[in-house]
């Protein structure tokens, strides 16, 4: 399992837990905005035994693990680990990019997961500049669908960059995603890792104009990180 690295302490990460996150080295899309750049290089992490042994340490003091990438679903070990948290007590989310919807599948219907949380890049005409690859929106879509049936609690969450995303891109996303429990607009940091220099986020005005647009179709549509 390769581990690029650990926050040993998150309120935010997973809602309702006092959790840490786990950062899965490794992810097949390139979106220019990522903040996690050097989990796409490789950066040496920690070892499975070592967070296995830290949560070992934090058990009645944690109650939840966010598995984050990184691509987590990229990694044949996730199903293993996520049994081996679990087995220690700890509540689950997952986070994907929703390019791998059979390797999801497998992990809802075994039941290893109690949280997931799905990047939504753009709307669909826009999705392959937002991401950086072709051809991945039909297994995104499969993803979603997935999760929209509800066997697990799910939200999906856009990270809106001035130079990717306009208004009427929210909209486009919420036709596509009508129903969902619930959606967060993120607000773009540059983290000083990122692929691609020279993005923004969105200003305040254009912000509540994105969050108007897909409140029209998902009402549980929230801002996160404003």
């Amino acid at each position: 399992m390769r581990i690029g690295g650990l926050q040993k302490l998150t309120l935010l990460d997973f809602p309702g837990r006092v959790a840490c996150t786990v950062f899965l080295q490794g992810c097949d899309l390139r979106c220019p905005f990522c903040h996690n750049a050097g989990l796409l290089r490789g950066v040496p992490g920690i070892s499975e035994e070592e967070l296995l042994d830290f949560l070992r340490c934090r058990q009645g003091l944690l109650d939840g693990v966010a598995v984050t990438g990184g691509e987590p679903l990229l990694a044949p070990e996730l199903p293993e680990l996520l049994s081996k948290l679990r087995a220690m007590g700890f509540a689950v989310k997952l986070d994907t990019n929703g390019t791998h919807p059979a390797a999801l599948r497998a992990v809802l219907e075994a039941g290893l997961v109690d949280y997931m949380a799905m990047d939504i890049k753009n709307s669909p005409e826009k999705y392959a500049a937002t991401c950086g690859r072709d051809g991945v929106l039909p297994a995104v879509r499969e993803s979603a669908a997935l999760l929209m049936q509800g066997r697990v609690p799910y939200e999906f969450r856009t990270t809106v960059v001035d130079e990717l995303h306009e208004p009427e891109d929210f909209s486009a996303i919420g036709a596509w995603l009508r129903g969902a429990q619930r959606y967060y607009l993120q607000q773009f940091v540059d983290s000083g890792d990122v692929l691609e220099a020279g993005l923004h986020a969105v200003s305040e005005e254009k912000r509540s104009r994105c969050l108007a647009a897909a409140r029209e179709w998902i009402p549980q549509t929230e801002l996160r990180g404003v």
